[in-house]
């Protein structure tokens, strides 16, 4: 079943973001390799592509995982977790019905 992982950060995340971003991605991209990945992404803090020094408000990920205790442990052993990126970290049960 895919889970819905929704990431409050701490205000101006930006530099805590940078340090954790490379374990952050190697992450996903094994979720991605092992066919468990459907999205991943930030939330600019701007409307914008780049928000550049405003940085970003959260991450959210949707992936597979065997049961919502399994989507929990991962999402506890994020880097950015690790690096005080976020504040709160929701997981949730996601049904993918489009497209």
């Amino acid at each position: 079943m895919y889970y819905a992982i929704l990431s409050e950060d701490v205000a101006d995340s930006l530099t805590l973001r940078q340090s954790a971003r490379p374990a952050h991605i190697q992450r996903l991209e094994d979720l991605k390799n092992e066919g468990r990945l459907l999205v991943a992404g930030p939330h600019p803090a701007l409307d914008t592509e780049e928000p550049n020094d405003a940085g970003f408000t959260g991450s959210l990920v949707i992936a597979e995982f065997d049961s919502l205790e399994a989507a929990e442990l991962w999402a506890d052993a994020d880097p950015y977790v690790a690096a005080g990126v976020y504040q709160k970290v929701t997981v949730k049960p996601f049904r993918a019905v489009l497209p």
